[in-house]
């Protein structure tokens, strides 16, 4: 899997992008660009300024959002958060990722976690939260493996059922 990347997005993925956007909403519920697409300048410009950390909206933090790349083609989504907040920490964590349905099982989640691991050792980030739906046992394992170890699961208001894993970085 060496030749997968992660990397901010950038003008020209406008297609490739928006199409994942819909896709994971459409089967997962799962909001892969983190804003409206609509307007992708301004959701670039949005993110790299997460990424820089700087005017950061109240209760935001300083974050990538970084597409997964493998032979050309975008086949997943990181965001990684280099603290937390209240929500993040009982909830959110410090990555959230996601593989388009076509592209699972394939190892692609398990990369990006690495990789995503990887960078916030890099920025000092040494003891991490990931979190998953209890019903996710894909992602559970995948978390496990990577030295996840669970603490404790949260009740969301709609019911949904969280597992919170800390991995020593």
């Amino acid at each position: 899997m060496t030749h997968l990347k992660l990397r901010p997005l950038t003008l020209s993925d406008r297609e490739q992008a928006t199409r994942a956007h819909q896709i994971l909403l459409e089967n997962d519920n799962f909001d892969f660009l983190l804003g409206d697409p609509t307007d992708f300048p301004a959701l670039l410009e949005e993110h790299n300024r997460l990424a820089k950390g700087t005017d950061l909206p109240e209760g935001c933090v300083r974050s990538d959002l970084l597409v997964a790349e493998y032979e050309g083609r975008i086949v997943g989504r990181v965001s990684i958060r280099y603290e937390l907040t209240g929500f993040l920490r009982v909830v959110g964590g410090h990555i959230g990722y996601a593989v388009l349905p076509d592209e699972r099982r394939r190892g692609f989640a398990r990369e990006i976690l690495r990789l995503s691991l990887e960078r916030l050792r890099e920025s000092g980030v040494h003891k991490v939260l990931v979190t998953c739906s209890d019903d996710n046992v894909a992602s559970r394992r995948i978390i496990e493996g990577a030295g996840g170890i669970l603490e404790n699961t949260y009740t969301m208001s709609d019911g949904t059922v969280k597992l919170r894993f800390w991995i020593d970085n």
